[in-house]
């Protein structure tokens, strides 16, 4: 359209009529729906990014409904619990948590620790030395480039096959890793006259643990108690308490919190997008729309849906016994207090209907944000509408240039007949007075 206003930039020269004026005078009558068409499509523009906004509210308060839920080798008590484990006596052992670890105290009696072999060599000369082991798998051999102590130790070293060396006092000293199954023999040209001596033997670690013995290669024990690693630092003359506690308060008031916050911002953008301000006429980007209601219905039903958990009267428990009550505003508040009494008083029941609740939620906010969800097809059915209304609006666009182009036209011929009808009356004119002069 700009070429078009270029190209007939002296439009009215010649006649001194206001034809440009006129030409932008017919074409803002010409643009009025165009213009009622870009404020369509501004409209629905809004309305989409409306309803992004709103579906990934949704989409974090259904991600912290979510992470209510244990998974699927998890029970709700491990999901909220945080495990500590401890031993009486710390010179003996520590312990670590992992899943699937449950409260309970056992009776822990060491015998002894594992140790790898550890020999001694003198005298040492060169050529290849072998390692071999009761599984021949695990056979090496080196051959260093001298008989070098540190030649042979940094060769060893090197080949990284479970035989650490060093020098001492001009002596190679070999260390193997932990365990009976990690004992090895030393042979081959370089011990040809050499002295070995063996400082220590492999052994494995011995333990009991409530009278039922356990047998380890290694001093970390992993699992003689489910769930429990065991770290063996020193042998026992009597038996220590390995005691494994739980706490379930902090994570489920934690994950709780997140919770009440995603579902309190779902409430505020609902509340934001549905607004009207009487005094300026302004309504919300959703105002209206039933997308909102269904929203605020499906909540509203979620947080009053009966429980399957039961409490120690037999009645289904409620939001309000975690110590989340729903607000005249239709937001929730979580009371820390409260919720720290229930978790007290019977933790199992707080986890399982903790867990249930995440589970409600996770499914019932998928039929609104989820894949083909109610919000996704609204907004799938407004893009449809907006790309039919963007080729309305480029159709127009190229009509309007057309229409412009025809006015020009149409003017430019009206601007030379006027020039030349001015020319020849300016001529008769002229004429005219030159008769009554003679």
């Amino acid at each position: 359209m700009a070429s078009i206003q270029g190209s007939w930039s002296s439009l009215g020269v010649g006649s001194g009529l206001d034809l440009e004026g006129l030409v932008s005078g017919l074409m803002d009558i010409e643009r009025r729906p165009l213009a009622t068409l870009k404020t369509q499509v501004g409209s629905y523009n809004t309305k989409i990014s409306a309803l992004g906004t709103l579906q990934s509210k949704l989409s974090s308060l259904q991600a912290a409904a979510k992470d209510l839920k244990p998974s699927a080798l998890q029970s709700s008590l491990d999901k909220f619990g945080t495990f500590t484990g401890t031993v009486s006596e710390e010179k003996v052992a520590s312990a670590e948590i992992g899943s699937g670890a449950t409260t309970g105290s056992y009776s822990l009696e060491v015998e002894q620790l594992a140790q790898g072999q550890k020999t001694r060599i003198s005298g040492l000369g060169s050529g290849q030395i072998e390692f071999t082991f009761t599984d021949s798998s695990k056979n090496f051999s080196v051959t260093p480039a001298s008989g070098d102590l540190k030649a042979v130790a940094n060769a060893i070293n090197l080949a990284d096959k479970g035989v650490s060396a060093t020098v001492i006092d001009n002596q190679l000293v070999l260390t193997g890793k932990e365990g009976e199954a990690n004992a090895f023999n030393v042979s081959g040209a370089g011990l040809s006259g050499a002295t070995q001596t063996q400082v220590q033997g492999a052994q494995n670690a011995k333990l009991s643990i409530d009278d039922i013995a356990f047998e380890s290669e290694s001093n970390t024990v992993k699992d003689a108690v489910t769930g429990v690693t065991l770290n063996l630092k020193s042998t026992t003359t009597a038996p220590v308490t390995l005691s494994v506690g739980a706490e379930y308060g902090s994570k489920l008031k934690e994950k709780l919190e997140s919770f009440v916050k995603a579902f309190n911002d779902v409430v505020a953008n609902v509340k934001s997008a549905g607004a009207y301000d009487p005094d300026s006429k302004t309504a919300g980007a959703l105002n209206g729309n039933r997308i909102l209601r269904d929203t605020q219905n499906t909540l509203r039903n979620l947080v009053f849906e009966q429980s399957s958990a039961l409490g120690s009267n037999g009645e289904a428990m409620t939001l309000s016994q975690l110590g989340i009550s729903f607000t005249a505003e239709g937001t929730l508040a979580l009371d820390a207090d409260k919720l720290s009494k229930a978790v007290t008083d019977d933790p199992a029941l707080v986890a399982n209907f903790a867990a249930e609740i995440g589970t409600r939620f996770n499914d019932g906010i998928d039929k609104l944000a989820g894949i083909g969800g109610t919000v996704q097809s609204a907004t799938d059915s407004l893009k449809s509408s907006l790309t039919n209304l963007e080729k309305r609006q480029t159709a127009m666009e190229d009509r309007l240039e057309s229409v412009e182009a025809r006015y020009r036209k149409q003017f430019s011929a009206l601007d030379v007949l006027v020039s030349s009808m001015n020319s020849t009356s300016s001529y008769l004119a002229q004429q005219l007075a030159s008769l009554s002069a003679n």
